[in-house]
């Protein structure tokens, strides 16, 4: 009996992986940057006062909220979510070689690799408590 399901080749994942990795650094690095430059233009000359630690508004503390501060161009919003989309590259590359290791129907990999994503999602969810 053949398989007529194609298969996916550990050298194509791997550099599909690295790819993804590159691109979703890079696309980080630069929502970051553009919104750290538009931070400089809007609070740049606004005096520094270290002597008490401010956190982030409550709003940019969801994605949600992350969103809702990128649609009203807020600089800090923009920063947290070139953050995020940091945070999520990893992710995305678990969840990439979750589907890979579906396709080459390797049941222990499938396994292993659906644990760690659920622990990563479960720590991104629950973790900020």
């Amino acid at each position: 009996m053949t398989d007529s399901a194609p298969r996916v080749s550990d050298h194509t994942v791997e550099q599909i992986v690295g790819r993804l990795l590159q691109l979703g650094v890079l696309i980080a690095a630069l929502v970051v940057l553009a919104g750290g430059m538009l931070l400089l233009a809007q609070h740049g000359g606004a005096p520094a006062s270290f002597s008490v630690f401010h956190g982030e508004p409550d709003g940019l503390r969801s994605i949600a909220g992350i969103l809702r501060g990128v649609g009203a161009m807020q600089s800090q919003a923009i920063v947290q979510l070139g953050l995020l989309l940091l945070i999520a590259t990893p992710v995305a590359r678990v969840a990439f070689t979750l589907v890979a290791f579906v396709l080459q129907r390797d049941r222990t990999y499938v396994a292993v690799t659906a644990l760690v994503l659920a622990l990563l999602l479960y720590g991104l969810v629950f973790g900020h408590a």
